[in-house]
């Protein structure tokens, strides 16, 4: 009965944050609020709760408790704990963008072949205090940075198409050829850039009209049918990542990678977002319609990326695999967001 009472009084004022404004709205207001399974955004706000913000720790003890709940109980809870606040741009506008991200799934080798001959680096010495290190195109040119690279290389990947795309994605799981015929699983987690600015490949196919789809599959293409203006399309976006190995237990392998946050991505319930909009770990409610996918759910804010710029925009973190890799090269559509904010 509070909740309903609470639904029926004065609503708070408007909070501004860096890059939006929130306002505040009644529950009801919600599209889909009581047809989510909550239970599975509960295991990622239970992650949160690993590296909670001073807003939310807390309520991280009544979160772990509510996991063994059932669903009625998490809602009364969200109702009575927690205000809904519509995510707007500080010109006031209420929509913005959807995309998705992934975990690429790859094979790699220890040692450089005829076959893997596309290196992944850690990040070179001084990187931070050489901020911004060389583009690309240097990396790949250059015999001085290629010295300070030496030794550097994680694995070595066959594509460098796919060496980009992890690169973009920012992590990725490999699976290392051992000498043996076995494979070992890893992830490379993101260590690092060379701080220069992201420019999409798929920007650069569709504004010289080389392709209508700038999809991962039709750059693929793309390469295949002009191989020799690869390293014309790799340098097009100078920015480049580094990454940290980590080994991958079985239970490392059922979540995704860290996010900005500092706690492991969940498939479907984490996005990355600018924290210019919404802090990490903040519970947000998600309502995205599209030819691709139709979302009403409740979402953790765990991550951000270079691109996830603005108040209303957001990154839909798909998990890993053939099938996360094609929702993420197909998923821009529009989007409303609202964060629930302790009361």
């Amino acid at each position: 009965m509070g909740a309903q009472q609470e639904e029926a009084g004065t609503l708070p004022r408007p909070i501004f944050r860096t890059k939006s404004r929130w306002t505040a709205v009644r529950w009801a207001e919600l599209p889909g609020f009581e047809d989510d399974a909550l239970f599975e955004a509960w295991n990622a706000w239970i992650k949160s709760c690993e590296r909670p913000g001073p807003v939310f720790a807390p309520l991280c003890s009544e979160v772990r408790r509510l996991s063994i709940g059932d669903e009625s109980q998490r809602r009364a809870w969200l109702q009575a704990r927690l205000q809904p606040y519509r995510v707007d741009t500080l010109a006031g506008d209420t929509e913005g963008l959807l995309t998705a991200y992934f975990e690429p799934v790859l094979d790699a080798a220890r040692g450089p072949s005829a076959q893997f001959s596309v290196p992944l680096y850690q990040p070179p010495p001084g990187l931070a205090q050489n901020s911004p290190w060389y583009t690309r195109q240097q990396m790949d040119t250059s015999a001085p940075v290629q010295a300070a690279l030496k030794g550097r290389e994680i694995v070595f990947l066959a594509d460098p198409i796919d060496a980009l795309m992890l690169q973009i994605q920012g992590s990725g799981r490999v699976r290392i050829n051992q000498p043996d015929g076995s494979q070992t699983l890893v992830r490379l987690a993101y260590a690092g850039s060379n701080g220069q600015p992201y420019k999409s490949v798929g920007r650069w196919l569709l504004d010289q009209g080389a392709v209508r789809d700038a999809s991962w599959p039709a750059i693929k293409a793309w390469v295949a049918q002009n191989p020799s203006r690869m390293n014309e399309l790799l340098w097009s976006n100078p920015r480049t990542v580094f990454f940290r190995e980590e080994a991958m237990s079985a239970l490392d392998a059922a979540w995704g990678p860290k996010g900005a946050q500092g706690v492991a991505l969940t498939p479907g319930r984490s996005i990355a977002v600018d924290p210019g909009s919404i802090p990490y770990g903040t519970p947000v409610w998600l309502v995205s319609h599209g030819p691709s996918l139709n979302l009403q759910k409740l979402v953790l804010a765990q991550d951000t990326g270079s691109a996830i710029v603005g108040a209303v925009r957001a990154d839909y973190f798909a998990g890993w695999g053939a099938s996360a890799a094609e929702l993420a090269g197909r998923l821009k559509q529009p989007l409303r967001l609202w964060v629930l904010w302790p009361k």
